[in-house]
């Protein structure tokens, strides 16, 4: 198996050419870094005017393993051949590097780049990717492979440090400065850089004293850089607000730090590489940082794994507007009144704090009152009450805040509240909360257990995740009022009143709800159909020799047809047609498509089998092939008018032209997609073109994040794309 890793952009807040000076000192030896045994040069070479010199070195490392794996491998050290290209006029050093050592078996490759920050020219960044693929190795292979990551991960670490303690050695040497390359600074009169640093001729001030900007020269030049020098002096005394901030829109490892927490090298590569592709599947609709982290965490960093709840908990968003839901969702009078939960200041560790006196809420009455769907939307609008608050909090106490505590009261809990349809409302709940909220509870204090609890526990715990459950802390009777108690995790000051503090707590008290208020089943049962069908998007399925087709009639040209569909299931083609005859609306099959008994599926096929592609119908863009899992976007604006067709197909892979035997691809693809069946839910909406370069906003935003929209992910490029398309007169389909 292949091990990734892509590093977030770390910045020193010096210049890149001192920074280069550090760099340097590294060589040939370094004592931080005892495995890096030694190196040697073994090809230089240096451009005319002396910009660009380039540097390949192979380098001996002692790497600790056991002593009988190297007597297995007949090897005290194992060389890398590095690959240095420092570009002093573009200012950028790009690093390669891969081992020498056992290359047939173990392939490792790592690329590295330091480059001038984007926005303060006086801050150098730093980016490196790496990729470890074992082919095998005497059967040690999983041993090898984490050794080497461990290792990796160790020197990831002292990377930064090692490069400022070689700046705080050439501040103690006087050097604060190094003047960049200008092409009259290096010409070939001068002796060439030796072979130990890439930046010799810029360190011939290391043996004066200190060089400043502000000491060089009285020259026009000399001004210039003296005002660079001192915007530079001043950002650096007052640093901006620290974001993400480079052009492509990359994690910056003090804004981890600061928002999101310490987080290893691997898990912030985990987190960066699902970040990415996000960004190219999922165009406009990005989640913030923080939902990431959270689906990550859910699943130990194991990428697949995060992914795929991640993508299905995205389309169950986009599905039932759950990012609008704070805006739309307003309580019935009967939640108000009869709902004993609500925030609560915070804990100590700045948690938000949500107080819920399940003992006093009557849980039968609100189910029949209200129905489950309601209790259900009530529920997620105080979790994305509680995501708000966190983010909130971070900014507040300047450290991440991701999760928040509940505490439970459970005074009053009695087998009223084991009521069979209360139970089963409760257990929907917690696994759509599990879904879609993973590691956003810090901690869950039970206070008041009855002994009726364990029942409830036993009924409940099978449905709560093995991580979550650890963050339970039950105390029976008044044992949370002793050491060890809620003084530990809360404040005395904000202890509620009826749990023996002095605070005034606003959570309703709750009582029964009054049966003049409950509701018949069949209200209950089209209150609930109304909550969740309340959603711009359809489904369909689609089947091998079966696409879905929908038609759309276009009475004035140069009108915009947008789309928005999520591949959830399989692949497809998207594929968009015209034609100047109405389709024939579908025949009702009471087998469904192709004999497939498939109550509620909706597939409908519009073009004719007699029709040929060319003649009654033609192709208008060509064809889109989306993965699962995928996110596309797009606009057509028209040319004719007429009835165009969106179609989408059931994506078959080409055999191999050389044979006839199927690939393995193939064949991977056939068992994924079980029964050859394939889903999209999708949205469209036809726009005149006199409005299209207002509302195109409008639908940007359709099926994107809001709540869990990135602060640092830039929308869809619809908007440019489809402007483009306004004047062209032709297609244009976004995807990935």
């Amino acid at each position: 198996m292949v091990q990734k890793y892509q590093s977030p952009v770390r910045v020193y807040k010096h210049p890149f050419e001192l920074v280069m000076a550090a760099y340097e000192r590294r060589f040939p030896k370094c004592h931080l870094i005892p495995m890096f045994v030694n190196s040697d040069v073994v090809n230089e070479e240096t451009s005319e005017d002396g910009s660009t010199q380039r540097i390949e070195r192979r380098c001996a490392l002692d790497v600790d393993a056991p002593r009988l794996l190297k007597r297995i491998a007949g090897v005290d050290y194992v060389y890398f051949i590095q690959k240095n290209t420092l570009n002093r006029k573009e200012r950028t050093l790009h690093i390669e590097s891969h081992n020498e050592t056992f290359s047939n078996r173990v392939v490792v490759h790592e690329t590295c780049c330091y480059s001038v920050h984007p926005e303060n020219e006086d801050w150098t960044c730093f980016e490196q990717t790496a990729s470890l693929d074992i082919k095998s190795f005497f059967g040690f292979e999983s041993t090898v492979e984490k050794i080497a990551m461990k290792q990796y991960a160790s020197s990831i670490n002292k990377g930064k440090e090692i490069i400022e303690f070689y700046l705080k050695e050439l501040e103690n040497e006087g050097v604060t400065h190094v003047p960049r390359w200008t092409c009259s600074y290096i010409c070939p009169a001068l002796p060439a850089p030796n072979s130990v640093s890439a930046s010799q001729p810029e360190l011939q001030h290391t043996s004066t004293p200190t060089v400043s900007a502000s000491q060089t020269t009285d020259t026009k030049d000399g001004a210039a850089q003296d005002a660079k020098q001192d915007s530079g002096a001043a950002q650096a005394d007052n640093p901006p607000e620290i974001v993400a901030g480079t052009p492509e829109d990359k994690l910056d490892a003090d804004y981890i730090k600061r928002y999101l927490g310490d987080l290893t090298p691997l898990q912030e590569s985990c987190l960066i590489r699902l970040r990415k592709w996000l960004q190219e599947t999922h165009k406009g609709k990005i989640p913030k940082d923080e939902h990431i982290l959270r689906f990550l965490r859910a699943r130990d960093f194991n990428m697949d794994k995060a992914r795929e709840i991640l993508c299905q908990s995205l389309t169950w968003r986009k599905q039932h507007q759950v990012d609008y839901l704070l805006e739309t969702w307003n309580p019935p009078q009967v939640l108000q009144d009869y709902y004993t939960g609500g925030w609560h200041h915070h804990d100590r560790d700045g948690r938000p704090l949500y107080i819920l006196r399940l003992g006093h809420m009557d849980t039968k009455g609100l189910v029949r009152a209200l129905g489950e769907e309601s209790l259900l939307r009530h529920v997620l609008s105080i979790n994305e009450e509680g995501l708000r608050r966190c983010e909130e909090n971070t900014k507040v106490f300047g450290r991440p805040i991701s999760c928040w505590t509940c505490l439970v009261d459970l005074e009053g809990l009695n087998m009223r509240h084991l009521w069979r349809p209360g139970v089963k409302a409760l257990l929907r709940i917690i696994e759509v909360v599990e879904a879609n909220y993973p590691e956003t509870l810090g901690r869950l204090l039970i206070l008041r257990a009855p002994r009726v609890f364990p029942v409830l526990w036993t009924l409940v715990s099978p449905f709560i995740d093995e991580n979550t459950r650890k963050k339970f802390l039950i105390y029976a009777g008044n044992d949370y009022q002793g050491p060890g108690g809620l003084v530990d995790y809360i404040d005395k000051e904000i202890i509620p009143d009826f749990l023996g503090g002095e605070c005034m707590c606003e959570v309703p008290e709750g009582g029964l709800v009054p049966k003049s208020m409950y509701r018949t089943p069949e209200e209950l049962e089209n209150e609930d159909v109304r909550l969740w069908t309340e959603t711009i998007y359809q489904s369909a399925s689609i089947f091998k020799g079966a696409p879905h087709e929908l038609v759309i009639e276009i009475i004035d040209a140069a009108s915009v047809i947008t789309w928005d569909f999520d591949v959830c299931k399989g692949d497809i083609v998207f594929n968009l047609y015209h034609s100047k005859r109405a389709p024939q609306p579908p025949r009702k099959d009471p087998l469904g498509a192709h004999g497939i008994t498939s109550p509620g599926v909706n597939n409908v096929q519009l073009i004719d089998k007699s029709w040929t592609l060319g003649q009654d119908y033609s192709m208008v863009a060509s064809p889109l092939t989306c993965k699962e899992g995928e996110s596309v976007q797009g606009s057509h604006v028209t040319r004719w008018p007429g009835f165009y067709i969106l179609q989408w197909k059931f994506h078959s892979m080409p055999a191999c032209s050389a044979t006839n035997l199927p690939r393995v691809d193939d064949v991977l693809a056939t068992l994924q997609v079980s029964s050859h069946k394939c889903k999209v839910m999708y949205y469209t909406e036809v726009l005149g073109s006199e409005d299209f370069r207002t509302a195109c906003c409008d639908v940007q935003s359709l099926g994107s994040m809001t709540s869990l929209e990135s602060s640092h992910s830039g929308f869809s490029q619809l908007s440019a794309v489809t402007t483009s398309s306004n004047h062209s007169q032709s297609s244009s389909m976004i995807s990935r």
